[in-house]
């Protein structure tokens, strides 16, 4: 999430962007008088809307297994056609909300200048509290805005215009404040959530410590019972705490002794609601980041800080699931913030390119640069698609899962941005380079992207290592069932494996009682295929690999690469056959780029399939570990010099 902090400003304007001012009444009292017409929250007319529509939704919506499902070659098109859609009442209500921020963020806040100081000013912060954004998803009776993950979603398009504002807001309620609002009981609700609504308290997640990134389980901080069993005493340091200077209150995971049914005790991580009151807690300086400058990011100290009891966060040692749920919770807003940001970059780069001539032609007449702009439209289209479907899901009835589908947007969406920028850079040549222009700060805020709330390795090792397991147990399940004489479960596996490639695979996408758009026949077909193979692959890597494919880790990730395509084509060809089906302006230019994005992700996905066979020449997963070994034994650069001799 990154932009320039008047996206609507001349090129050539770009320099002379104004200080910040205080946040104006009008855009305050606009956004104020929208909220005050609320009669539901935004998930509860979500409830009632499925409801009208399908009451027997909401009984399968907790089972929600949509990519899950994918590495069994199953597709569950109820669960993704037809795409997500609010209704007229909440659009117009989304539209409120939006015109207010997005016109604070366009008149009154100077990234150039938030950059440059490291600092987010004090009226820039104000204008945010007053325009309700600390408390975007907080429940309306807390004081929040109580809004659904979709408009939480369309929201963030217009945040990310500034990358420290952004992962300000992020760092706050993404993470910050949603234990509270997802395991915190009824007190601590009451007691937390009204203040950090308004932003007069600013919260901030502790997990990462100096010894512990990715390896959340081996945090070492520790809190200790008291004697009287009133207080834990909280000892330990946290690094990298984004709003770790600023914040009130605090989420902090520590180790604690649980004492286990068997009678044994054990380390087990517990949460915590820390308040800077209670004492003890120290912060070292602002880290002096690449980017995202503005956002306050520092150590973390506790030394006997005193913790009532009462300010456990879910249960005593349940600490890492409650982590994982907060972290799993916000991953695909990422989506449309990256989008929000790469359409905006569009709207500036396509100026430029429409204007500067070289060799007595407009840069936008070049097939080279019109490829970049084809690159850029595409990979948006696909980051909003899969941000939106995503966030439909997650609003349904009930309690979803949608921890892969959050994760897959997250990791394609920061790939994609920082490839869009570096393109979007590349047609500004070198005045996409100088500092008087945004777009080398828009690189900088961008790079994090790959690295937090789950480095994509990471995330990638979890969508294929979750969707395996799935996959496994399911099989297991039916060879039991074989090996009992289940005649069904036997001649639906012989046919799977008399099939081979031959096999006529129809899912029921298109056709007379097809959910697909007839413009889009050929990419539902070409996903149909990719899925039905992913799903004989998936099978014959758990055959190979048995348990030790938990070790098998460029193996895992090219799994976790076609489900991720998958995903996106599937997100794709349901928004546009929406698009088309209830005729959207411009209609046909979704068609194109859903159409264009299917055939490069399916020849992208014949080719990881291929190399996911066993002996496949394409594979060359041992060369690699082979060079990655000689390399890292001698650590170093090992080859002899070209101009080196033997005589």
């Amino acid at each position: 999430p990154i932009v320039t902090s008047r996206p609507h400003a001349p090129l050539v304007n770009a320099p002379g962007e104004r200080a910040g001012a205080a946040l104006t009444m009008s855009a305050s009292a606009v956004l104020r008088g929208a909220l005050a017409r609320l009669r539901l929250s935004a998930r509860q007319r979500l409830q009632v809307r499925f409801t009208d529509h399908r009451l027997s939704f909401s009984t399968q919506c907790r089972a929600l297994a949509y990519a899950k499902d994918m590495f069994l070659g199953k597709i569950n098109q109820h669960e993704v056609f037809p795409y997500p859609e609010v209704s007229k009442e909440e659009l117009e209500e989304i539209n409120q909300l939006v015109a207010p921020v997005e016109r604070f963020f366009n008149e009154d806040v100077d990234s150039k200048n938030i950059d440059l100081n490291a600092k987010i000013p004090t009226e820039t912060m104000k204008g945010l509290k007053e325009l309700g954004l600390f408390g975007q998803q907080i429940p309306e009776e807390y004081g929040g805005l109580g809004l659904s993950n979709t408009m939480y979603a369309r929201l963030g398009e217009i945040t990310s215009l500034d990358g420290s504002i952004a992962v300000t807001l992020a760092a706050h309620q993404a993470i910050g404040l949603k234990g509270i609002l997802i395991v915190g009981n009824d007190e601590q609700k009451a007691n937390y959530l009204p203040k950090l609504a308004t932003g007069e308290h600013v919260a901030a997640f502790c997990l990462t410590e100096p010894g512990s990134g990715s390896d959340a389980a081996s945090i070492q901080t520790r809190a200790k019972l008291s004697e009287d069993g009133q207080h834990y005493f909280l000892n330990g340091s946290k690094i990298w705490i984004s709003n770790g200077g600023i914040a009130d209150i605090f989420t902090v995971f520590a180790r604690t002794e649980v004492v286990d049914e068997d009678g044994t005790t054990k380390d087990k991580i517990t949460a915590f609601v820390v308040e800077r009151t209670f004492g003890g807690i120290t912060n070292g300086k602002p880290e002096d980041k690449l980017g995202i400058r503005g956002s306050n990011t520092c150590e973390l100290h506790f030394e006997n800080t005193k913790v009532p009891v009462e300010n456990v966060l879910g249960e005593v040692g349940g600490g890492f699931k409650v982590a994982m749920k907060i972290l799993n919770s916000g991953r695909f807003s990422m989506g449309s913030a990256s989008a929000g940001m790469i359409k905006k970059l569009i709207e500036l780069t396509a100026a430029f390119a429409d204007t500067r001539k070289q060799f007595d032609r407009k840069l936008s007449e070049f097939g080279l640069i019109q490829e970049k702009f084809a690159l850029m439209a595409t990979q948006a289209y696909v980051m909003e698609s899969m941000a939106y479907l995503t966030a439909g899901m997650m609003d349904r009835p009930g309690e979803p899962d949608c921890s892969l589908e959050a994760a897959m947007v997250k990791v394609f969406s920061s790939e994609g941005a920082w490839t869009c920028i570096s393109e979007a850079l590349q047609i500004l040549g070198g005045l996409g380079y100088m500092k008087d222009y945004p777009y080398e700060r828009y690189l900088r805020d961008c790079r994090i992207l790959q690295i937090f709330e789950g480095t994509n390795e990471i995330l990638r090792m979890y969508v294929g290592l979750t969707g395996l397991q799935h996959a496994g147990k399911i099989l297991t399940g039916k060879i039991k069932e074989m090996k009992k004489g289940n005649i069904g479960v036997v001649l639906d596996i012989l046919g799977k494996k008399l099939g081979g490639p031959f096999t006529k695979v129809d899912y029921g996408l298109t056709g007379k009682n097809g959910v697909v758009h007839p413009s889009l026949e050929a990419s539902a077909k070409k996903m149909e295929e990719n899925v039905h193979f992913f799903g004989s692959i998936v099978e014959n890597v758990l055959y190979r690999y048995g348990k030790t494919i938990v070790e098998e880790q460029l193996v895992v990730k090219k799994v976790a690469d076609i489900l991720i395509n998958l995903y996106a084509m599937t997100a794709v060809i349901s928004r546009a056959s929406r698009s088309i089906s209830i005729g959207l302006r411009n209609h046909d230019h979704e068609i194109l780029l859903a159409n264009t994005f299917c055939s490069e992700a399916y020849f992208q996905n014949n080719y990881l399939l291929m190399k996911l066979q066993k002996n496949s020449p394409e594979n060359l997963d041992d060369n690699i570990k082979k060079i990655a070994k000689e390399v890292l034994d001698k650590r170093e650069y090992i080859c002899s010099h070209p101009l080196d001799r033997t005589f």
